[in-house]
């Protein structure tokens, strides 16, 4: 069990508790970014309705261990927003490479790409989006999808190397536009009540599971209306909740699920997670910077431009936010807009030394926060949001008598 969650102990304690029987019906994995929390989510949906004795063995091939390492298995139900874009593009390039100089890694490589695709589609699953204004246009694009991978799927033989290169290509775009364009920043409340819809239609064989995961960014209302379902779970049905911010979630759902830990590896087990996943032994950092390798702006280009914005309040001259927002290629993907924001609180750090300069900063990051919300909520422009940004960044400058300093 867990074979492929690298240098987590969780892992340990998770199979444990399948093994004696004692999993309740809501869990919670807790930790940072990249540790490994939606495999161990994803694996824990396979071992729950593998079918054969000794349960949940990785190379298992009963028919409902498949449907779950494809990731088209009808029990299992992913939702909630999270970065799929870059995850796909590193796959993208290690199942192409693979193809054109290192065959002996073809087999791994594409599943590790379907894998890393099926992560995104499946949060647009038909029952959840049902009702939603957008689901055509969803379910045109998810078919478009679906029909690339099937020329890449098992056991069908792969195209020739360029054909594979341009299918890959095209599902990034495909999927680049599908995370941007349609999945939400926060869970909409008509997907938990969909959700739990299906969750009472007792499945026809083995266990249902739902992932949530960034469960930590739900609205007031998502969470009550999730809180209802996890006080009764259907006998059938567990529930997974990922976050990285086990603080920020709701004490009483807390009361409700059993926390699993999942710690921040060392550099040197990053280092092995991205040999073992990606074939690449020449990246020397974590797991987060080689992912942000492949954003069409490097970070520090976007660092450079989060700086000039932030300089622009502290000398209280006005930038040119049209020629931001092209640098930093419209915020496209939305990871970029993260970055960017996060830069800028980070430049307001010095200002904490004082007890004004910590009202002031507690004001600005509620400024950031509103225009995350505008651009990935209320679909502003990027060119609309930070110019309101600027702008009442600027009033909270004169407001404190121009206590912000310019960023080194």
């Amino acid at each position: 069990m867990f074979e492929n969650l690298v240098n987590q102990e969780a892992g340990k304690l998770l199979a444990a508790d399948i093994k004696h029987n004692r999993l309740p019906g809501a869990i919670l994995f807790a930790g940072p970014e990249a540790s490994g929390k939606l495999t161990a989510a994803l694996e824990t949906a396979r071992i729950l309705s593998c079918h054969e004795a000794p349960q949940g063995k990785w190379m298992c091939t009963c028919p409902s261990c498949l449907q779950h390492k494809a990731l088209v298995c009808s029990n299992l139900m992913v939702m909630g927003p999270r970065d799929c874009s870059l995850e796909i593009s590193a796959a993208a390039k290690t199942f192409t490479e693979a193809h054109f100089i290192n065959a002996k890694y073809i087999d791994a490589a594409r599943y590790l790409f379907l894998r890393s695709v099926r992560k995104l589609t499946l949060r647009f699953n038909g029952i959840l989006w049902e009702g939603d204004t957008n689901l055509n246009k969803i379910g045109s694009l998810i078919e478009e999808i679906n029909e690339s991978l099937e020329q890449l799927d098992f056991p069908r033989e792969l195209p020739d190397v360029s054909n594979v290169k341009k299918l890959c290509e095209e599902i990034t775009k495909q999927c680049m536009k599908l995370e941007d364009e349609y999945l939400y920043d926060s869970i909409p409340i008509n997907q938990v009540r969909n959700m739990e819809g299906w969750a009472h239609i007792k499945s026809e064989e083995g266990r249902k599971t739902v992932i949530i995961e960034n469960a930590d960014r739900m609205q007031t209302s998502v969470r009550n209306a999730l809180l209802k379902i996890l006080e009764e779970p259907p006998e059938d049905v567990v529930f997974i909740l990922l976050t990285s911010k086990r603080n920020a979630i709701m004490q009483t759902i807390l009361s409700r699920v059993r926390t699993y830990n999942f710690l921040e590896r060392t550099e040197e087990q990053q280092l092995e997670v991205i040999e073992r996943v990606f074939h690449n032994d020449d990246f020397k950092g974590n797991l987060h910077d080689y992912l942000l390798t492949y954003l069409p702006v490097t970070p520090s280009e976007i660092k450079a431009q989060a700086r000039i914005l932030y300089n622009s309040v502290s000398s209280r001259q006005i930038c040119n936010i049209e020629e931001i927002v092209k640098k930093c290629e419209k915020f496209y993907p939305r990871i970029e807009l993260r970055l960017f924001l996060l830069n800028i609180s980070n430049f307001m750090r010095p200002m904490l030394k004082t007890q004004a300069g910590s009202e002031a900063a507690a004001k600005a990051m509620e400024l950031l926060r509103n225009c995350s919300d505008n651009i990935t909520l209320y679909n502003q422009s990027p060119a609309s949001a930070l110019e309101i940004l600027l702008r009442d960044m600027f009033a909270l400058n004169n407001q404190f008598g121009g206590i912000f300093c310019a960023a080194m």
